[in-house]
């Protein structure tokens, strides 16, 4: 089984500012599939009749992050804001299904600024828990799947609540719904806590999506660094993985002249 790749284009052609033309250039570069962050300054109409028009498939998109300028990145942890963010993943929603999108990635957010992870851990839990028990009900109607993304908090985002794969089974477990998946990015998951075979293999049935950088750079997966992503790509695909595989990467210099490591894969879709 060949693995499947989509092109993140909030990270992958962004010398084109506009999503409409990184959706082209993705499409033109090999890609079958792409997925994003937030696209929600963009009209979905607009979206739609590009991937049509490219062949595309939008694999995956994320919840509204809230509010940026003031530190926000995601809703589904933070107690208080339950609201927002049903309101958020309803936005969500409405997206995903005027793009034909059947992933969501469902934020859970930071740790309030001035507040004690340990401190107020009990209580974001719950709050996440309990939000997504409500998106796993919404995304059933709609037939997607929700999933959940470990970040790591020692490099990219200390105050992220959510940073490893065990707290995210954890969770999981607790909100018992088979339509909300562990997200597994690989840089994240080395940065926090190593082990990716045992990891991988471990929570393979819980994974719903897969992202790849490389570390620590987070540069394409054959740029120097310490994960060997041949090996991980065998294990995914003797594990039998068949959903995608996102490019969330910092390309080194253009995004089409890294692609080198990816081009098999991309002709293997054709």
């Amino acid at each position: 089984m060949s693995l499947r790749f989509c092109a993140n284009i909030s990270w992958l052609f962004a010398e084109l500012p506009e999503f409409p033309r990184r959706l082209q250039a993705a499409a033109s570069a090999g890609f079958r599939a792409v997925e994003a962050a937030w696209l929600y300054d963009t009209d979905p109409g607009d979206l739609r009749r590009v991937k049509e028009q490219a062949g595309l498939e939008i694999a995956l998109i994320n919840t509204p992050p809230g509010d940026l300028k003031h530190g926000e990145l995601g809703l589904g942890a933070v107690p208080g804001r339950e609201l927002e963010f049903r309101q958020g993943l309803t936005q969500a929603i409405h997206y995903a299904k005027a793009l034909d999108c059947k992933r969501i990635h469902l934020m859970a957010g930071r740790v309030p600024a001035g507040a004690q992870r340990a401190a107020v851990a009990m209580e974001m839990e719950a709050t996440f828990v309990q939000n997504l028990r409500h998106a796993a009900d919404m995304l059933a109607k709609e037939g997607i799947l929700g999933l959940i993304e470990p970040i790591n908090t020692r490099i990219t985002d200390p105050q992220y609540f959510l940073n490893s794969p065990h707290q995210a089974a954890a969770i999981l477990q607790k909100v018992d719904r088979p339509n909300i998946k562990l997200q597994l990015d690989v840089y994240h998951w080395q940065i926090m806590d190593g082990n990716l075979t045992m990891n991988i293999q471990k929570y393979f049935p819980l994974i719903g999506h897969v992202q790849v950088a490389q570390v620590p750079g987070r540069h394409e997966p054959d740029s120097a660094g310490e994960v060997s992503f041949p090996y991980l790509f065998s294990l995914l695909e003797e594990l039998g993985y068949d959903g995608y595989v996102g490019c969330e990467y910092k390309p080194l210099g253009s995004t089409e002249a890294g692609l080198g490591w990816v081009r098999e894969y991309l002709e293997d879709q054709r």
